[in-house]
């Protein structure tokens, strides 16, 4: 077979979901809707945060980015999906397919970021609400925001020009609906060089997504041992029910996407990784919003109020 180092207009071929015909019109539909959903959920979301006054908090202004980021995050996967799911179109050229894996990496990691950093968020107005204005105050939260952008374009940058050493056959094939990382390297021909990328694939997951998850865990240790020592059951579940939401996206996002990352490196792809990949980049967008405004007083209050603003406006 044909070797050539992918750099002008070779493709890489995309076998999506499923190749059954029969099939094809259904996730068509299916996943155009969930994606618009997605964006109109997530568009509310920021909408309601930016224009309601209610809402100018840390917990708030962390919600707008995890919005804005849910919102990019399925726009680098989805659109392609829809386009790839007719039989005849489902190439992607390889440069696409580079820029897709680092704007993949860059917005789930920045998930990944955010939720650790609305759980910290939890963390210091429920054991520390006192210094709460002190230490959350609007550089700490800008800094932290834009610190977690600048770390994940870092790493992603990082892997996009060592996957550009790798060599792959012409018209390569990826079982797969989107360029995801760890299948792109499955299929490179460059061993070696794609054995480092393997290693620093494990590497950026346990450092951002392990310990992330580790600071999670902890911060909610502290928050229910807070909550034990409280009197009055009125003031644990208001304090326990601004963490509900988040406790729900979390489950959602690590209980799929840390699982495929941990074990599709070094296993083969099957349809079941396909399925969990969609779970945390398709699913999880889609719901956050629901979950959060269901789940929030104040959120719902702000959809309310800015749905009738639009409704009044001639």
């Amino acid at each position: 077979m044909e070797i050539e180092n992918c750099t002008g207009v070779s493709q890489f071929l995309l076998l999506g979901l499923s190749q059954d015909p029969d099939l094809q019109p259904i996730l068509f539909g299916l996943f155009l809707f969930m994606y618009l959903i997605t964006v109109f959920g997530n568009l509310l979301i920021i909408l309601a945060v930016g224009s309601d006054p209610q809402l100018h908090s840390p917990m708030y202004f962390f919600l707008s980015n995890l919005s804005f980021v849910d919102l990019c995050f399925t726009s680098t996967t989805v659109p392609k999906m829809l386009v790839n799911i007719h039989p005849h179109n489902k190439g992607i050229l390889y440069t696409e397919c580079l820029t897709q894996i680092f704007l993949f990496l860059v917005f789930v990691g920045m998930d990944n970021l955010l939720l650790s950093i609305m759980a910290y968020d939890r963390f210091v107005a429920i054991c520390r609400p006192l210094k709460y204005v002190t230490i959350m105050n609007p550089n700490v939260c800008v800094c932290l925001v834009l610190i977690s952008w600048l770390i994940m374009f870092l790493v992603s940058l990082l892997h996009v020009l060592l996957m550009k050493q790798l060599n792959f056959s012409v018209d390569t094939k990826i079982p797969h609906f989107f360029c995801e990382l760890a299948q792109v390297l499955k299929v490179a021909r460059s061993d070696a060089i794609a054995d480092v990328n393997i290693i620093l694939l494990y590497l950026s997951t346990a450092l951002l997504g392990v310990c992330s998850i580790t600071g999670i865990l902890f911060s909610y240790s502290q928050i229910v041992s807070s909550l034990m020592k409280m009197s009055s059951t009125e003031s644990k579940f208001k304090a326990f029910s601004t963490c509900g939401s988040h406790l729900c996206v979390v489950s959602l996002f690590y209980g799929t996407g840390l699982g495929v990352y941990l074990s599709s490196a070094g296993t083969h792809s099957s349809p079941g990784s396909s399925v969990a990949s969609v779970m945390y980049t398709v699913v999880t967008p889609m719901l956050n919003p629901f979950i959060y405004s269901l789940k929030n007083k104040d959120m719902k209050g702000a959809l309310r109020r800015l749905l009738g603003r639009a409704a009044s406006c001639p």
